[in-house]
């Protein structure tokens, strides 16, 4: 294992990184563009990377570009030459390793959905509290917040451009577990992943709708279902798009998390809404998308078409009126001016990357980054009351307060 001994810069944030799969290598990739993208007074650099298996983690800080790596999380934390903690790993180990980084001293970023548990997102929300106050940052991983057509749907509502919102629409499909053969790994399993589709992929338009907004959930009426009860054991390669291709047939163990999760709301500023997240929608790959209906008018925005928003603005004239395209590509929509001419479009990785530069501007101004652990938390209590509907057939159910009244 390679260690780096060159002495703390005081214009460096030194980063380490558990986890190096999906998001800890879309992580990775914005830790390593951010710098260059954007004038920042202070630079990430990437330090060390752990994950637990010897092998894999030496290749991930090669191809990945990290300085050293360790199988421990608990090293990351213990050394003094690390400032952030960026959390990737799977739900079940954020409490911890996000507490016991925040109690020594270091600025956290946390993937979502926080944690698999109400309580241990407050246990977590209470850490971020103590640790702030000796200013110690924490943010959690809510990307899709970071893609400036987003960034653009909020600021065109705040500024009442569709006037008081009536509906909000949101869907996330998906269809990367159609196959019955796919198999059992760790989103499908409740110990590890917390729920399935519903804080996968749920949690996401749960946070993005309140986010444009500006408006909280309050209650849910909620129905879930899970379409293959038993699964394939999976292999050591297995992954997010694995397959189990045994010629025997493998041993099986439990789905223990939803497949589809569907629910109605109320929001506390008046408007109605309606949630479908789904890993079941055969010739959905990564389909989210949202609209807001206002009284002036209404925005669409699609994640496959990440660069644009559809706009109806009714105060247009008779002849003239219709839904609109926008192309977010101009250098005075948000992020967009740290790259391209107008017209050349970005991806899914650059939202964290604009993440990224959020969260270090944050520490570097002594401001305190969002969404926060207590944002997130109040996501958690809406992800906990649709699992409570639910599981009590679909009764109506408040969401319980992120803070006491």
């Amino acid at each position: 294992m390679s260690t780096d001994s060159r002495s703390r810069k005081d214009h460096e944030l030194r980063v380490g990184m558990v986890g190096y799969s999906f998001m800890g290598a879309a992580h990775s990739t914005a830790w390593r563009t951010v710098n260059s993208a954007f004038d920042l007074a202070t630079q990430a650099r990437m330090a060390l990377i752990c994950g637990r298996d010897e092998s894999k983690v030496a290749g991930a800080a090669a191809k990945l570009g990290w300085d050293a790596y360790t199988t421990d999380w608990r090293e990351v934390i213990e050394r003094d030459d690390i400032d952030v903690v960026d959390v990737c790993t799977p739900g079940d180990s954020h409490a911890e390793i996000a507490i016991a980084a925040l109690a020594a001293g270091k600025h956290v970023l946390c993937e979502k959905p926080l944690a698999n548990s109400v309580d241990e997102a407050r246990a977590m929300v209470a850490a971020a509290a103590k640790a702030q106050a000796s200013g110690i940052r924490s943010m959690c991983g809510f990307n899709y917040r970071r893609v400036p057509a987003v960034a653009m749907m909020r600021q065109l509502i705040a500024s009442g451009r569709i006037g008081v919102i009536r509906h909000v629409r949101a869907v996330y499909l998906q269809d990367w577990i159609v196959d019955p053969q796919f198999p059992l790994v760790w989103r499908l399993q409740k110990d590890k992943a917390g729920s399935g589709a519903l804080g996968d992929i749920g949690a996401h338009i749960i946070d993005l709708t309140q986010y444009v907004t500006g408006q909280k959930i309050t209650g849910v009426s909620a129905l879930t279902e899970t379409f293959v009860k038993e699964r394939p054991l999976p292999s050591e390669s297995s992954g997010l798009a694995a397959s189990s291709g045994d010629a025997e047939a493998p041993a099986t163990g439990q789905v223990t998390v939803d497949d589809a999760a569907l629910f109605l709301a109320r929001l506390d500023g008046g408007a109605i809404a309606t949630y479908e997240a789904s890993r079941f929608a055969i010739g959905r790959k990564n389909g989210l998308r949202v609209e807001i209906n206002g009284s002036l008018g209404s925005l669409v925005f699609d994640l496959e078409r990440l660069n644009e928003l559809e706009f109806y603005d009714s105060a247009a004239p008779t002849a003239e009126q219709g839904f609109n395209r926008i192309l977010i590509t101009e250098a005075d929509h948000p992020y967009m001016a740290a790259w391209w001419p107008p017209g050349h479009i970005i991806g899914y990785e650059h939202s964290f990357t604009h993440e990224m530069r959020d969260f270090i501007e944050a520490i570097a101004t002594g401001v305190d980054p969002a969404p926060s652990f207590l944002d997130a938390l109040q996501v958690q209590l809406v992800l906990d009351a649709v699992a409570r509907s639910a599981d009590q057939g679909t009764v109506w159910t408040d969401v319980e307060p992120a803070l006491a009244e």
